[in-house]
């Protein structure tokens, strides 16, 4: 409101600032402020003068010079030991190269006498019982089989999982327990010769891992695994009804696992390699011992010979 003038008329209206407006733009008192800058300025040193300025510099300046040349005498003993590393490596890479053309050698001279062996002894043998022979090495895994079947393959999952829903997730990889169940569920199911990549399976097979390898009888196979069977028709019908073959189609449909079987005409598995065999002999007692009667008489009777196995075994 306007007040009125002392000569009749209005007084001229005045507007102040707004209360709110400036507390806002202003929230601080200006004695805070004053007392804070006041405290700033008390705790910033004052600007280093003369020598002490000389010297912080010369420190920043012998530093710097030190780690350089910490890095250069670092880098030229790196670069000097390069060389050796290197020919270090060359000469295991060569190594290993020569290993395993000198096994490649050998296993196919192995199957070169092996064939051999079996060429001699058919020889030798008459055809009834060379025709045994060869079914009981066909039995046991001792001898190359041919015939149809099928074949399962299991992959490694790829690795994605989702963040959010978790779909996905689980073992992204095979499992050696999921290669032992597809090969007894297999054998359940009518399979006559079994192998795994390459690997035959013969009575005292072993599946096994060795950190992240897989390891058949002993040998490291790889993935994508395919276990190759050889069996009567039904076999395939009868593997896919059987609870291992549902387990692992559960399996990759919740962890991405590839699971596939497919039958396969005119297979061709591989002998497995002669087995190692230790017998158990007798131990011969040095003095029997005789204990009542006379020797050589109904009554008398001898200690038994006690035998105990040097190699134990198969």
């Amino acid at each position: 409101m306007s007040a009125p003038r002392p000569g009749g008329g209005r007084q001229d209206r005045v507007y102040a600032p707004d209360f709110l407006t400036e507390l806002f733009r202003n929230p601080l008192d200006p004695g805070y402020a004053d007392a804070a800058a006041a405290r700033r300025g008390a705790a910033s040193p004052p600007p280093a003068r003369g020598w002490r300025a000389w010297s912080t510099r010369s420190v920043s300046l012998v530093v710097v010079v030190m780690l350089g040349f910490l890095f250069a005498v670092a880098y030229r003993q790196t670069m000097a030991d390069e060389p050796g590393r290197s020919q270090a490596r060359s000469g295991l890479v060569a190594q290993i190269k020569e290993r395993e053309s000198q096994t490649d050698r050998l296993s196919t001279r192995a199957d070169e006498l092996r064939e051999e062996v079996s060429r001699q002894r058919d020889a030798a043998l008459s055809g009834t019982a060379a025709a045994r022979l060869r079914d009981l090495e066909a039995s046991t895994g001792l001898g190359r089989v041919r015939g149809d079947g099928v074949v399962v393959r299991l992959a490694d999952a790829p690795d994605k999982a989702d963040a959010v829903t978790g779909a996905g997730a689980g073992p992204p990889r095979v499992l050696y327990s999921d290669l032992q169940g597809v090969a007894n569920a297999l054998w359940s199911a009518g399979a006559e010769a079994i192998a795994i990549n390459g690997q035959r399976l013969t009575a005292t097979s072993t599946i096994r891992s060795a950190g992240e390898a897989m390891l058949v009888d002993f040998r490291p196979v790889t993935g994508p695994y395919e276990v190759s069977a050889i069996g009567p028709s039904s076999m395939r019908r009868k593997f896919d009804d059987s609870r291992n073959a549902a387990l692992m189609r559960d399996v990759a449909q919740k962890t991405g696992l590839s699971f596939g079987v497919r039958k396969a005409n005119d297979l061709t598995l591989p002998a497995a390699p002669e087995p190692q065999l230790r017998y158990a002999k007798p131990s011969v007692s040095p003095s029997p011992s005789v204990s009542g009667g006379r020797s050589g008489s109904p009554g008398s009777s001898g200690s038994p010979a006690t035998v105990s196995p040097s190699g134990g075994g198969r």
